[in-house]
């Protein structure tokens, strides 16, 4: 899984997945992600490890566009925290629980919770709602709340109906 996240907000873009990644297929990910955002002005820092298909062409992407990279210390995987908290929070809502079959399902899988994650599921360092919410937040006190099942009902996502 390759993706990339805004720190600030916790907005997840999924770049890509692949068995083998390499420079080749990185560098192009990370070209489609700048031409896909709004305004790549908005990154200021990419915080990446130390991994092989991490190159120079890779990093000249991001410098092109005015983006500084700055890379974790060596052998020092907390040191990107809020990536590795999304690989685990993936990891125990979605695949300890899931078969994935193969690559075209792990995309698939992939691009159903990243638009969750983003839309719907509350994080706490956001006061409890999602990083670009795409439906109204509930009201204390709502009485009648609609569930919706998500990945087959791996998970739930829930939302006020209307009264």
């Amino acid at each position: 899984m390759f993706f990339v996240m805004e720190v600030a907000t916790r907005y997840v873009h999924i770049l890509g997945a692949t068995t083998n990644p390499d420079d080749p297929w990185t560098t192009q990910q990370v070209r489609n992600l700048l031409m896909d955002l709004d305004d790549p002005a908005d990154f200021r820092f990419l915080i990446r490890d130390r991994a092989g298909q991490f190159t120079a062409s890779f990093d000249a992407v991001f410098s092109d566009a005015g983006i500084k990279v700055v890379k974790i210390p060596p052998r020092c995987p907390w040191a990107n925290a809020y990536a590795e908290r999304f690989v685990g929070t993936f990891r125990r809502e979605v695949t300890d629980r899931l078969l994935i079959i193969n690559e075209h399902h792990l995309w698939a899988v992939l691009q159903r919770y990243a638009n969750h994650y983003n839309h719907r599921r509350p994080h706490q360092a956001l006061q409890l709602t999602p990083p670009r919410p795409d439906h109204p937040t509930a009201k204390p006190g709502s009485t009648s709340i609609r569930r919706q099942p998500v990945l087959g009902g791996l998970i739930n996502e829930y939302e006020p109906t209307a009264a």
